[in-house]
């Protein structure tokens, strides 16, 4: 007798990384002169007004929320991605911490002109904003914990204060148009943008 599904065949592996799928985002943090750092970041989720980051431990980004615990979370278009990218193998942190040297980093100072984007000031943090990210966060950071299982990384949770959007991706007062609106997504180390509406939550607002 035939079945109703289809059979998969199915295997176990190991991959290197498990990125299997997330939206990019560009962390502005504030260095020690005040000066900007810009870090790509792939891990990061968020719930009502409250926007969890995973971040590496030995880099610039988390040095920086250590000591001035406030952000701007950039989501760039993926029109961005080359800009993404230009960044991807430069870090703030000076000297270039071993970890890092041994896999191509180098170090890159300002990160705006690295990666040809264009700094706006924000309204409640200290660090400026990208002008060219459609989204734009001011955040606070609430809490950082690195995990026990798990000590290379920490998990930074973080309120988010203001929320600035480009003109033409609102709809209405407050909604992010999802016709106008895309993110870039980071698929296996692999930039990514989306394809075709399937459709839509009952939730949907609009």
């Amino acid at each position: 007798m035939e079945t109703a599904y289809q059979a998969f065949s199915i295997e176990r592996i190991q991959p290197s990384i498990l990125y299997y799928g997330t939206p990019v985002i560009l962390l502005n943090t504030l260095n020690e002169d005040d000066s900007v750092n810009i870090s790509p970041i792939s891990s990061s989720w968020a719930l009502g007004d409250c926007i969890i980051l995973g971040i590496g431990l030995g880099g610039k980004a988390i040095e920086n929320l250590e000591r001035q615990p406030e952000c701007v979370i950039n989501i760039p278009s993926p029109s961005l991605w080359r800009n993404v990218e230009s960044l991807a193998h430069y870090t703030g942190k000076n000297p270039v911490p071993e970890f890092k040297k041994k896999v191509g980093f180098e170090y890159g100072k300002d990160k705006y002109a690295i990666s040809g984007l264009s700094p706006i000031e924000s309204e409640t943090v200290k660090p400026s904003r990208i002008m060219e990210c459609p989204l734009q966060i001011e955040a606070a950071v609430k809490n950082i914990r690195i995990p026990e299982h798990t000590p290379d990384f920490a998990i930074v949770e973080t309120k988010a204060l203001q929320i600035h959007a480009h003109k033409e991706i609102i709809i209405g007062e407050n909604h992010i148009d999802p016709n106008k609106w895309s993110p870039i997504i980071y698929n296996f180390r692999h930039y990514f943008s989306l394809s075709h509406q399937l459709g839509k939550t009952f939730r949907a607002e609009i």
